[in-house]
């Protein structure tokens, strides 16, 4: 027979991550190097020696509970706002309330996104100890918030949630009759919560949220409500992955994907490929290609870069699912080719000379000759048209005076095109007394 879940409490109404929110440090869920024993955050807890702080890393990882658990074992005041919705007028509502009783600490949601009116605002209150901010953000801090509070904040890193990290907060919130789900009879069954453990990419919330979904919207069937791996898969809809914005996650996701065809790992290029992919972000994987196969395989294969440049074309043509295939072939192409950054180096030596000032004057020989009046100046008078001469080359200078000697292609090795360059470039040297 089947049967209604029971019904919820107004106390039950808010999200499951909500109602689980630690109450201490010891609630915690991963993060332990900053909350475990001997740990910063406890240490300062512990010792009432609060400073303000700001948390970033990705979404549902910890950082509002760190707070929540911070104001809960210190028993002071804790209030949330938002630096991009809420307004200078919220700040001094709780600026007021810190005056009156003492202690606030504020989880300021978003700090990267704090303008100017309402920092200068917040100031003075850090710096009198009234207001403990705890700044939470997925940005970069050192890249996204501003100087002056910046100064006055310890900056710390949380990280995404291991899987091990996830099933403990889900056993506890399965168990928990008072804010989790214990008052259900679930049956969370061995597939669908190891999908529900991983597939969620280390965030609590997204996996707390899909679990009470599960849970809510599954009938009770012979007493109990079974959550299988498909209705898992229903209520998760696999939350899309950290890198789909602008922000540093997307950064970091880049960079990854690139040093790992830089080090010749297709398997590591391939996985990051897929997160790109996952992502949809179609315009960044094709100007990282085309970028790598000019600046990390470059002279010790130059036809990859040909190859890499079709695969591309046809990326764009075909648009995602089917671009994925000659994407592939690409990353792999470029990650088992022989490597070789010289063109980079080469035009950067060349660009730090013009930076540093050692530019020097055009050879006379060099100049443009092909108006009247030329010759006069000596333009172009001793210029040798190395066509005329044997081997189409004549010793002959270009670089300006001051950087006669001045070497800035240093050739690689690996490959059999820049061993041929090399021989090249070692007989021309040579022959120019270089």
């Amino acid at each position: 027979m089947m049967e209604k879940n029971p019904q919820r409490s107004d106390s039950m109404q808010q999200p499951l991550a909500f109602r689980m929110r630690p109450k201490n440090l010891d609630e915690v869920v991963g993060q332990q190097h900053l909350v475990g024993q001997g740990q910063i955050i406890r240490r300062m807890v512990q010792a009432l020696r609060l400073s303000s702080m700001i948390l970033y890393g990705p979404p549902g990882t910890g950082k509002t509970s760190i707070a929540s658990a911070i104001a809960g074992t210190t028993k002071y005041a804790f209030r949330t706002l938002n630096a991009a919705t809420d307004t200078k007028k919220d700040l001094q509502i709780v600026a007021e309330e810190a005056k009156m009783s003492g202690t606030v600490i504020l989880l300021l949601d978003e700090i990267h996104r704090l303008d100017k009116t309402k920092q200068d605002f917040l100031l003075p209150h850090l710096e009198s100890g009234r207001i403990v901010l705890v700044g939470a953000t997925t940005e970069n801090p050192y890249m996204s918030i501003l100087p002056a509070i910046r100064s006055r904040t310890q900056i710390f890193q949380v990280f995404p949630l291991t899987a091990e990290d996830i099933d403990q907060a889900v056993t506890r919130a399965l168990a928990d009759k008072t804010r989790g789900l214990g008052q259900y009879p679930v049956d969370l069954q061995p597939k669908a919560r190891e999908f529900l453990t991983h597939a969620t990419n280390g965030d609590l919330r997204s996996a707390l949220n899909a679990l009470e979904l599960a849970v809510l919207s599954t009938p009770e069937v012979d007493g109990h409500i079974t959550i299988t791996d498909e209705i898992m898969h229903q209520c998760l809809q696999q939350r899309a992955i950290d890198g789909d914005s602008d922000g540093d996650a997307h950064y970091d996701l880049i960079s990854a994907f690139q040093k790992s065809i830089r080090g010749s790992d297709v398997d590591a290029a391939l996985h990051y490929l897929a997160r790109l992919i996952t992502i949809g972000d179609l315009p960044s994987i094709l100007r990282r290609l085309l970028v790598i196969a000019y600046e990390d395989i470059g002279l010790a294969n130059p036809q990859t870069a040909n190859r890499t440049l079709t695969a591309i074309q046809a990326a764009e043509r075909l648009g995602l699912p089917e671009g994925r295939i000659p994407l592939a072939n690409a990353v792999i192409d470029l990650c088992l080719a022989p490597k070789s950054n010289t063109a980079i180096d080469a035009i950067d030596a060349a660009l730090a000379d013009i930076k540093a000032g050692h530019s020097g004057a055009i050879p006379d020989a060099l100049k443009d000759a092909h108006y009247k009046g030329a010759a006069a100046l000596g333009h172009g008078v001793d210029y040798k048209f190395p066509h005329d001469y044997p081997g189409d080359w004549v010793k002959q200078d270009y670089l300006p005076e001051t950087l006669r000697d001045r070497q800035y292609y240093t050739p690689k090795t690996t490959g059999k095109y820049e061993q041929a360059l090399a021989q090249r470039l070692a007989q021309l040297r040579k022959l120019q007394g270089r």
